[in-house]
């Protein structure tokens, strides 16, 4: 049961001094029931921490049965699950919820002068559904695993032998945190900024969370009704995505990146805003182009909208629509060379202190930076039809994603560390991490776009020796 400590009524912050947002009550049960938008941050933080070991070891496991071109230790049926279970747990309870629950649930009503979001209750709901969906997604694996990849193609997801239909309504449920988290911090934002707080004063970060939040409100309702129909489909026999019954398979694909492409942005755009946080304070100058970056934001939402068909230029799409879906994807790197070049020339004659959240945002730069670049060779028509489903596919989403989305988080984790936390981590052994960090990822992955260029293709348990 939770225990109150007793608070000083005279205290201008109505706690006495030690007393904090940690401290103020005790128990499990106060943290289970807390409406406190800081403290449904850190119980995101400690979540999302524990589902990256999970899909962290599962990852390992692909790495250690990779290191021989023959079976190591897996069987293919268990390679199949092990992968799945990995991009699944990585993509949809790690990176999609990771910045915005844990950091924006913190930190953004402190950065408008809010005392709290505009739903503490659904906030909490939020993280409810979090753990609800994951727990049975995850469940799934005691329960005949699945086999059939994160992305769940049909027409195999309807044939597959595998529990599809449990770890397909667990992500199902998932998608609700996205959903009211995203509605929160849209009414948040709007309503419950301190006067003053104009819209060309938000912090960048808060645009970001802001143009996250309206992807998570748009996107997640059509993954969440391909999930439903896929489970109907295998349940009812429906026939949407059947061919035998006259549906159409590539139409999963089509309502799948419909989500799954701006899921991207929800992954990346709050992790820019961190990095728009970062750079000027250990630069010593102000933001350059503030607007410009604010407003490149929006753009690179509305855009990732549109150009969800560059993943299907080998499904059978007419020519005409495959060019144009590649010139959108060229058009997105417009608003993201603005970030990037804005925030080269906010660091230009500055006086650069090189801090453990200073080298994890310039690694982001750096890593994001190429996984943009080789972007390009996968959106050109002339060249994605031979990376397809290679290793090239692989490195450029883990530079993306992970160079990206989870480098920015290392970076928001230190940068804010004492204002979670009340005390200062040891700078020392952070860069030395930062170190065995930045090069195990680079040597994993940089690989991997040699390896797919030859050919080499993803998602097979075994290989030809000469990859």
């Amino acid at each position: 049961m939770a225990v109150t400590k007793t608070v000083d009524k005279g205290n201008a912050h109505g706690l006495h001094e030690g007393v904090n947002y940690l401290n103020e009550t005790s128990g499990l049960w106060s943290w289970l029931t807390t409406v406190d938008h800081k403290r449904i941050g850190v119980m995101y933080i400690y979540t999302i921490i524990a589902f990256f070991i999970v899909g962290g070891l599962f990852a390992l496991a692909l790495r250690l049965e990779l290191m021989t071109a023959e079976k190591l230790f897996m069987t293919a049926d268990v390679y199949n699950q092990v992968m799945t279970f990995h991009g699944s747990i990585m993509v949809f309870m790690v990176i999609v919820p990771g910045v915005p629950a844990m950091l924006g649930n913190f930190m953004m009503p402190i950065m408008i002068g809010a005392k709290d979001v505009a739903f503490p209750k659904l906030n909490l709901a939020s993280w409810y559904c979090l753990i609800i969906g994951a727990v049975i997604a995850v469940g799934s694996l005691f329960f005949g695993g699945v086999d059939t990849g994160w992305t769940f193609y049909t027409p195999y997801s309807i044939e597959s032998g595998t529990n599809v239909i449990l770890i397909t309504l667990g992500i199902f449920v998932l998608g609700f945190s996205s959903i009211l988290t995203g509605i929160n911090f849209i009414v948040t934002i709007h309503k419950l900024r301190a006067p003053g707080m104009t819209w060309d004063r938000l912090p960048l970060f808060c645009w970001a969370a802001y143009s996250t939040s309206i992807l998570q409100v748009l996107a997640t309702p059509v993954v969440a009704i391909t999930l439903v129909l896929l489970i109907g489909e295998r349940y009812w026999g429906l026939g949407f995505f059947d061919p035998a019954k006259g549906g159409d398979p590539v139409l999963f694909q089509h309502f799948f990146w419909f989500y799954s492409h701006p899921a991207v942005y929800i992954m990346i755009l709050p992790a820019m805003g961190i990095i728009s946080e970062i750079i000027p304070v250990f630069s010593r100058k102000p933001i350059f182009g503030y607007k410009s970056i604010a407003y490149s934001s929006l753009a690179i939402a509305l855009i990732s909208f549109l150009v969800w068909g560059h993943h299907m230029f080998t499904s059978g799409q007419s020519k005409l629509i495959n060019i144009i879906f590649s010139a959108i994807t060229f058009a997105v790197a417009i608003p993201t060379a603005i970030k990037v070049f804005n925030w080269l020339w906010t660091m230009y004659k500055g006086s650069i202190e090189l801090s453990a959240a200073m080298l994890y945002a310039l690694a982001f730069i750096f890593l994001f930076t190429i996984g943009g670049l080789t972007g390009l060779h996968l959106g050109a028509l002339a060249s994605t039809i031979h990376l397809h489903d290679t290793y090239f596919v692989v490195a450029h989403m883990h530079y993306v994603m992970i160079g990206g989305t989870l480098f920015g988080l290392f970076a928001a984790l230190h940068f804010w560390y004492p204002k979670m936390w009340g005390k200062m981590f040891d700078e020392f052994r952070a860069k030395i991490a930062f170190v065995f960090i930045f090069i195990g990822f680079n040597v994993t992955f940089f690989p991997q776009f040699i390896m797919g260029t030859l050919g080499m293709p993803r998602r097979y348990y075994n290989y030809d020796p000469e990859f």
